[in-house]
């Protein structure tokens, strides 16, 4: 349905559009959208509510008629022999008896409902991967308790990412299947982690989300903890990744003694967080979600681990950068980071705030729920992001601007064509005003995504963009696009806490 809702946005006169059951929480949703018009007030939990706010009559007519054609012509669900259609399951029970070897519940039922649904999988013996949001922490927490009881996992709630068996869940990318087990509460995280291990030779044995929620003091670490278990206990896994924000002192040290005792090596990043807790407990402790990819490949091939520090640049970035820098004009000296990554603007906001005043950058992710109510993921439409592009070329003051494009299952079929129109426009605009601006990005994916990342990125350089290998890579040469190098000492540059910059959670 956020597709539809994204291609009806898509249309001429068409402002905003949502297709929602109409469910209480739903209806808040739409209300503060102002997408809530009568007749949807009055929607109950069974009704699917299209919403759309157009400029005139004619266009809101031709959206709901394009929206009613596409609901139409979802693909009908073919029977196990693959010759006679038939109505998808509609109750769990269903599915099961459709499905009567399967091991895991993928749940994505409004929050309301979605604590039920898990709680009928876990006592019929399945994982459960939840992809709900809006799930109370007390809820989390039972459902956890329970998982655990039952020697299950509950990836979630709010879970974004997982590769299970090969299988990828949610948004997630084609990585090769290997020896290197990843678990995290970070959506974006993972997926930058796996991809970087992918294009660095090696693969996943295993990617276990386990919902950002999760490291919290309330909820304990209760299935990060299953999962390094249970990836200690795998002999596919030879080494262990933990992607996360830093998590609630105690299950900090808790999740660490826990990894101390895997007889694996564990490479830890805690992204902000203070590397020496993680030395000390025997981890490898990395500074970027690069580095974390790095180091695991490197231990796994039984290398001395080295990672690039939140410094590392190399000779081509740096060239690239200081030709930017030379063509700035004076009063150009500030970053405008754009993301629909969460984690990934996390991990930009920390770099550019080790090197940059606060007021010289800002970082924005609109994965964010204050910028999806009534709206897709930014990873799906693009719209928004390219509305604040287009305005981030009008600021005298932009020097570059940063962002990340995600591919994998979930995300925009075409992320280069889709922001294409919106790097054209903010080039000619800060040349129409006499500036130069630098687009500088990187792509999360591999070749083996659906979008191709190597079409994708031949996409992006032929509209200019400055490519990087990494999240992090970008945000450095966005730095230094804005900074003489001289002019910041490495003496200088350090751990950082993150409070030097705005950027919200999200997938």
């Amino acid at each position: 349905m956020m597709r539809i809702a994204a291609q009806l946005e898509g249309l001429d006169g068409v402002t905003r559009a949502a297709l929602l059951m109409g469910t209480p929480a739903n209806r808040e949703i739409m209300a503060a959208a102002g997408l809530l018009f009568e007749d949807a007030a009055s929607a109950t939990a069974n009704d699917l509510v299209i919403a759309v706010s157009a400029e005139a009559e004619d266009a809101a007519d031709a959206a709901l008629a394009l929206a009613d054609q596409l609901l139409k012509s979802q693909p009908a669900v073919a029977s196990a022999g693959g010759s006679v259609a038939e109505a998808p399951p509609q109750t769990l029970a269903q599915a099961i008896s459709a499905s009567p070897d399967a091991s895991l519940a993928m749940i994505s039922t409004p929050g309301a409902y979605a604590t039920a649904e898990a709680m009928k999988a876990l006592k019929r013996g399945l994982h459960v991967f939840l992809f709900s949001d809006n799930v109370s922490v007390p809820d989390e927490i039972e459902l956890k308790r329970i998982a655990r009881q039952k020697n299950l996992l509950v990836m979630g709630p709010d879970c974004g990412t997982a590769i299970l068996d090969g299988v990828p869940l949610g948004f997630a990318n084609a990585v090769r299947r290997g020896r290197i087990g990843l678990i995290g509460a970070s959506g974006t995280g993972l997926q930058q982690v796996s991809c970087l291990i992918d294009r660095l030779g090696e693969g996943a044995s295993q990617v276990i989300g386990v919902g950002g929620h999760d490291l919290s003091e309330a909820v304990g670490g209760a299935m990060m903890l299953a999962a390094i278990e249970r990836l200690a206990a795998d002999p596919e896994t030879a080494v262990l990744v933990l992607v996360s924000k830093p998590p609630a002192p105690t299950v900090a040290q808790r999740v660490l003694s826990a990894a101390g005792v895997t007889g694996k090596p564990v490479v830890v990043i805690f992204l902000g967080g203070d590397p020496a807790a993680i030395r000390e407990a025997g981890a490898i402790a990395a500074s970027t979600l690069e580095d974390a990819a790095r180091l695991a490949v490197a231990v796994a091939r039984g290398r001395m681990p080295v990672g690039l520090g939140i410094d590392g640049l190399n000779a081509d970035m740096m060239a690239t950068a200081d030709a930017a820098r030379a063509a700035l004009i004076p009063g150009q000296h500030t970053v405008r980071g754009l993301f629909s990554g969460g984690t990934l603007c996390q991990e930009a906001g920390l770099i550019l705030g080790a090197h940059l005043d606060a007021d010289r950058f800002s970082v924005v992710d609109f994965g964010d729920d204050e910028y999806t109510v009534g709206r897709p993921h930014p990873m799906i439409d693009f719209r928004l992001r390219n509305e604040n592009i287009v305005a981030a070329a009008e600021d005298p003051s932009t020097a570059a601007i940063l962002l990340d494009i995600v591919l994998g299952y979930g995300s925009h079929t075409d992320p280069a064509e889709a922001v294409r129109p919106a790097l054209v426009k903010a080039r000619a605009v800060a040349e129409a005003a006499g500036r130069s601006l630098t687009i500088v990005a990187s792509v999360c994916g591999t070749d083996a995504d659906p979008q191709g990342l190597a079409r994708q990125e031949a996409a992006l350089r032929a509209a200019g963009v400055v490519l990087a290998p990494s999240s992090a890579q970008a945000a450095r040469v966005a730095v230094r696009v804005v900074r003489d190098p001289g002019a910041c000492p490495a003496a200088a540059v350090g751990h950082v806490t993150g409070a030097t910059f705005t950027c919200d959670g999200g997938h």
